[in-house]
């Protein structure tokens, strides 16, 4: 709702940005109104949850529920409300030097040190009446100012409104709004999305007026109560192998959305009941049973500011959105398996690893006496969460840090029978030099001469890894389809697909879609380097150097996970297909993959028997892989038979399409997913992904349900409609007028009447369809067309 401009502005020294902190303390002066949430068993905080977090969620959150909400304003829970907002750019890959951070419940606890911070109100904070509250509150002003100037009668906006995730962005303070609203009188919120009914419109003044009161957490029950001390007690023990685990399992899932439910793990089996409460694991500075106080760092392995921290299960009491939400399950199960893991198996620590950053930073250095099958079957067994990691996480958002991945692939892994040797653990210790990862350079890097140094690391890497594989001393295994884990029969995270729209990015189980360009075969020492690359280690707060390095390195990553599955195809086709993915790449990156085929394996030990072996290889992989493929995204040609057509779109109809849309059918009341497929010559060139477009190899893939949480546009088939009719739509789109009639017969613009109804009808859809991954999606990346 509150969707603010940024003005593009300058990095003037710490002494101006210090000096315009002062400024907002004296401008609004000490806060007398500090803390607005209530006990949850009070009229107004039930108020509050019944009647006002709902439009705020659905009209508000939407646009603003994450690290990219415009101007910081982070709504989607009542300490972002307090926090304002903040001209200070978020995600911004110019910037010469590392910005402080400003994460909600850690690096400030109240108004006044976010004053500090920089960040302005946006409800009063001052003396409380119904008229000061109304005048003095940011946000009532913005939604107000939409019911003065409502949306103008327009199908498509004009080019007064920006829009985009990149457009220019101005945040005007309370003090600048008047001037704001004379210079841009239609720019009111929701932004560029029509307004509040009248009735959610005297719901908000009613609630602003009244002081904005905002309720306290809902007390968990006791028996979650019981399971959250369960958890802490187990992860803060004394022994320096629980210490060594403890650290391994919180750099791993410190961004999950954590949950209590005894649904057995690892078949696909969703849980009894849609969680009620989630948590986050933090390291606090206090002990069980006493506030948490989480630790100001900003990566989960840098150095504690104390001596003694402990592991602590933090609520978190956001609204859940689709774009951050990574669930995880926390059961009996769990923790023997973690048990079964990492304590049950005879090794010992005698030393526990520093926190300094080259050695924090590598995990083959600070995990090294973890046993390495343990560590891999930890991310494997819940391979969709690990890589939702880069997906779902800070680097989740720009186009910098996801042009290193195509826009449909499909993933699989090493069997970890073959992963757990402890040739391969000494394997890895021996090349800890040579898989050092940026994050060794912290948040402040510098760009040209570490490519060149990661490169030769890299390509050592590979020389001795594959001198290894050639000499048996990692495994004695066949090159054939049982170097692929079959997920046990029962596991779905075996299988995963991944989706590109552009500057986001989906990971959903199951090999979704038509057959793909390429393919990642991931074995256990390349999932730990993509999670510490793109996870563990990624400051989006960091420099221009350390953003641009994170997906510098992530091209050998790539490559290597294609090179996996490039080893089980014939020699002529590996060196086929190499050329064919790399067409126009440059001559550093052609020398790095001629070493890398030069050291490369010998033939493979599948016998194939047409001249297609790609695709007679994807078909032995689908059917060894079958008994534990995730099939929920895939076609029911009785139901969804009418639109199946979609999926052969190309070329210049695929181009005309946007890069993630939703589909509402009427007639079986279900949501499809349209995805544009884009395709390029390369992923290799850093900033200029235009020049490596091949528009004509783009193509259109449909599943059943939503994917991805950023739709650019919304479609409805209703019931005095022909499904047919719109897919033959799409099928013969030739010109952006053709797109344009799509739209005006199918479309629900964000210019329309009805838009925020049919917002309401697909989010109902998805939390029946999907309880425990639904979330709010994000309109940040709607279109005007």
């Amino acid at each position: 709702m509150f969707k603010f401009f940024w003005l593009p502005f300058l990095l003037v020294g710490c002494a101006s940005v210090g000096l315009y902190q002062s400024q907002l303390l004296e401008e609004y002066g000490q806060a007398t109104m500090t803390e607005r949430r209530i006990d949850a068993n009070l009229s107004q905080a039930q108020y509050y949850r019944d009647e006002v977090q709902p439009i705020i969620d659905q009209r508000c959150v939407v646009c603003h529920g994450c690290y990219d909400a415009p101007c910081q304003l982070k709504m989607s829970s009542p300490q972002g409300m307090m926090r304002g907002a903040s001209k200070e750019l978020v995600y911004n890959g110019t910037r010469i030097l590392a910005s402080e951070p400003s994460r909600l419940d850690i690096d400030a606890h109240n108004s006044d040190q976010w004053r500090e911070k920089g960040f302005f109100p946006v409800i009063n904070e001052q003396t409380q009446s119904s008229h000061v509250n109304l005048k003095n509150s940011l946000l009532f002003q913005a939604i107000q100012q939409k019911q003065n100037h409502p949306l103008p009668d327009q199908v498509i906006l004009d080019p007064s409104f920006s829009l985009g995730l990149d457009r220019p962005q101005v945040c005007p303070t309370p003090k600048e709004y008047q001037a704001f609203v004379e210079t841009n009188p239609l720019w009111g919120m929701p932004y560029a999305l029509p307004g509040l009914n009248q009735k959610e419109f005297n719901t908000i003044e009613k609630w602003i007026a009244k002081g904005a009161i905002m309720s306290k957490p809902i007390p968990v029950t006791q028996a979650i109560q019981q399971q959250v001390e369960q958890w802490e007690a187990f992860l803060n023990q004394e022994s320096n192998k629980h210490k060594l685990a403890s650290r391994y399992i919180y750099e791993h899932i410190y961004l999950a959305n954590l949950y209590f439910d005894e649904t057995p793990l690892f078949e696909g089996k969703a849980p009894s009941i849609t969680p009620e409460y989630y948590f986050k694991l933090v390291r606090s500075t206090t002990p069980p049973g006493l506030p948490i106080i989480p630790l100001k760092t900003r990566r989960p392995y840098d150095k504690p500011e104390v001596d003694d921290f402990y592991y602590r299960l933090m609520r978190n009491t956001a609204s859940i959105v689709a774009k951050t939400h990574m669930p995880y399950r926390l059961n009996t199960q769990r923790m023997q398996w973690i048990e079964e893991l990492f304590i049950t198996p005879d090794y010992s620590v005698a030393t526990l690893p520093s926190y300094e950053p080259e050695v924090a930073s590598n995990p083959f250095i600070a995990f090294k006496d973890l046993p390495v099958g343990s560590r891999y079957r930890f991310m494997l067994e819940e391979a969709q969460f690990i890589i939702q990691g880069f997906i779902k996480g800070p680097v989740c958002r720009g186009q910098v840090a996801l042009n290193v991945i195509d826009d449909h692939f499909w993933v699989a892994f090493v069997d970890p029978e073959l992963q757990k040797s402890n040739a391969l653990s000494d394997f890895l210790s021996e090349q800890s030099d040579n898989l050092r990862l940026p994050g060794e350079d912290e948040s402040n890097s510098g760009i040209a001469t570490n490519w060149l140094k990661y490169s030769l690391l890299h390509a050592e890497f590979l020389k001795a890894k594959n001198i290894a594989i050639k000499e048996k001393l990692l495994t004695k295994a066949k090159l054939d389809t049982q170097l692929v884990w079959q997920g046990d029969y029962k596991n779905p995270n075996a299988a995963l697909t991944i989706f590109r729209h552009f500057d986001s990015s989906t990971v959903v189980q199951g090999w979704v879609g038509q057959a793909p360009k390429t393919t990642w075969l991931i074995s256990y020492p390349l999932l730990e380097r993509i999670h510490y690359l793109l996870v563990a280690e990624f400051d989006v707060y960091g420099n221009i150097g350390h953003q641009l390095m994170t997906r510098l390195y992530m091209d050998f990553l790539r490559m290597e996970g294609e090179a996996n599955f490039l080893a089980l195809l014939p020699e002529k086709e590996r060196q086929k297909l190499t050329n064919y993915w790399y067409r126009d790449a440059s001559d550093s990156v052609k020398k790095h993959l001629y070493q890398a085929e030069h050291a490369s394996l010998s033939e493979p030990d599948i016998t194939y028997q047409t001249s297609t072996p790609q695709a007679e290889l994807y078909s032995l992989l689908n059917q060894h892989l079958s008994k534990s493929m995730n099939k929920k995204h895939l076609f029911n040609d009785k139901n969804h038979a009418a639109f199946k057509k979609i999926n052969t779109v190309k070329g210049k109809a695929a181009n005309l399409m946007p890069e993630v849309s939703l589909l509402f059918d009427e007639h079986h009341n279900q949501v499809y997913t349209l995805i544009r497929n884009s395709g390029h010559s390369n992923l290799t060139g850093l900033l200029y992904e235009e020049e490596n477009r091949l528009p004509e190899e783009d193509y259109m893939t449909i599943v059943p349900g939503i994917i991805g949480a950023y739709p650019s546009a919304y479609y409805q088939v209703r019931l005095n409609q022909s499904s047919e009719g719109f897919t033959n739509s799409v099928y013969n789109l030739k010109t952006e007028q053709d797109y344009k009639r799509l739209l005006d017969v199918y479309g629900v613009r964000r210019t329309h009447p009805d838009f925020w109804a049919f917002s309401d009808k697909v989010h109902t859809w998805f939390k029946q369809d999907d309880p425990l991954n639904a979330g709010l999606l994000d309109y940040n990346r709607l279109e005007n067309r």
